[in-house]
């Protein structure tokens, strides 16, 4: 690695370990409710779900901005496996963010959603597809994002989405996750229940099967010859969410 790699590599270092220290906010509500507003619905009476979730999600969540701060200088190609609605590709236009992006997921019903969001936002240079990660992932070069999605694949297809997101990497490129660690403690109990309960409504379309184990991924990543850093990531919620960020 060359020494503006490791420049780059330090950088995100440093800015996980301030972010330890000083936990990342949600967006306020002008921001959350601006995005929000690409989901509503083109008629007053029409069903705002998906409106009220993006709203709610961005106001309580530090997960949007915590992951634009962990991408913020890198300029390779995004691919957001497990992406829902692609409320990652509108935070990142709002924040100046111009890489291409392609987002992936499983449920059908969310892609076709989260391409009408982004004609209505006027979103450019992404696309999003229906993908079936336990399947296999899409060819691509540059950085990954997988957020709040490795829990609800089969540990062996876990094991093979972060192989693959790992060899996707390009020098300069990162891997950025948003996971919970199963620590026993009573915030990953809380983020297991409402994981169960998020299947139970039908918002997701499978249940946990396995949280990855920090240990674990840290070796995967030095086995790989990446740089990591690791920093809490859940802000005023009461889940055990973690930011992973890799580099080579």
């Amino acid at each position: 690695m060359g020494r503006a790699g490791l420049a780059g590599g330090a950088a995100v270092a440093r800015g996980l370990t301030a972010q330890a220290a000083r936990p990342t906010r949600p967006f306020d509500r002008a921001a959350a409710r601006a995005i929000a507003h690409a989901f509503a619905p083109p008629r007053p009476f029409g069903n705002r779900w998906d409106y009220h979730y993006a709203r709610i999600k961005l106001s309580t969540d530090p997960l949007y901005p915590g992951v634009l701060a962990a991408l913020r200088g890198a300029r390779a190609p995004l691919l957001d496996l497990g992406c829902g609605l692609g409320l990652l590709a509108h935070a990142l236009r709002g924040d100046d963010q111009r890489m291409a992006y392609l987002g992936v997921d499983n449920d059908a019903g969310k892609i076709v959603r989260a391409r009408r969001a982004a004609d209505n936002a006027a979103l450019t240079d992404l696309a999003f597809e229906t993908v079936d990660l336990a399947a296999g992932l899409p060819a691509h070069r540059g950085s990954v994002a997988i957020l709040d999605v490795l829990q609800f694949v089969a540990p062996q297809a876990q094991d093979d989405i972060l192989d693959g997101a790992i060899a996707m990497l390009e020098p300069g490129a990162r891997l950025v996750i948003r996971t919970c660690f199963d620590d026993g403690g009573k915030r990953a109990r809380i983020t297991r229940h409402m994981d169960a309960l998020s299947r139970w409504l039908g918002w997701m379309n499978a249940g946990p099967k396995r949280y990855p184990d920090p240990d674990a991924l840290r070796a995967r990543f030095e086995a790989a010859e990446l740089r990591c850093a690791f920093a809490p990531l859940y802000g005023s919620t009461p889940f055990n969410n973690w930011l992973v960020v890799a580099e080579r």
